[in-house]
């Protein structure tokens, strides 16, 4: 059983059979009452925010989830999914475009990441915070166009569509920020 006294942003618990992760949590003292923590809570599985209140010290209903984090290559996709290949064991696995959801736009082949699995099956994809991306697909720069100012659509080699600066040319390689899907800077290859 988890205590009030361990909630913390980044704590993973279990409530009713479903593995979530803290992503909010603050201490509440309304001075007439009792004290309370208000909470936002990840569903692991489907990535669904709610908002959860706790009483402190009193029983939260919140367990250890069974979880594991396992270090996995990406090697391809098809119709049936993403597939992963496990480092140590070489065994693969393949996941669903629902549990890959969004970070199918940041995967590309011998990719190294973590994959999440929970009661012993895989649930979801730990990207890295940055990945380097080149791009396919944009619109020309106009003469002129400098390092501040407007922006620009750019498709990536995996589909990926990013704001880019206007400067930006088909070709280049850019760092994009896994966490926000936001350019960051060219990268020389």
């Amino acid at each position: 059983m988890i205590s009030t006294t361990e909630f913390r942003k980044g704590l993973k618990v279990e409530i009713e059979g479903k593995p979530y992760e803290m992503v909010f949590s603050q201490f509440v003292n309304p001075g007439k009452g009792s004290a309370f923590f208000k909470t936002k809570l990840k569903n692991l599985e489907t990535g669904l925010v709610i908002d959860k209140t706790f009483k402190s010290g009193v029983d939260t209903g919140c367990e250890y989830p069974d979880l594991e984090e396992c270090e996995m290559e990406y090697m391809y996709s098809d119709h049936d999914g993403f597939h992963f290949m496990d480092q140590s064991s070489y065994e693969t696995i393949t996941l669903t475009e629902d549990q890959i959801s969004e970070e199918k736009g940041y995967l590309q082949e011998t990719m190294r990441l973590k994959i999440l699995y929970y009661k012993g099956r895989p649930i979801s994809v730990d990207l890295p915070n940055f990945v380097v991306l080149r791009v396919e697909q944009t619109d020309p720069g106009l003469k002129g166009d400098t390092a501040s100012g407007g922006t620009k659509k750019a498709v990536m080699g995996t589909g990926l569509q990013v704001n880019v600066p206007l400067f930006i040319k088909e070709g280049e390689s850019l760092k994009i920020d896994t966490r926000t899907g936001e350019y960051i800077e060219r990268v020389k290859t």
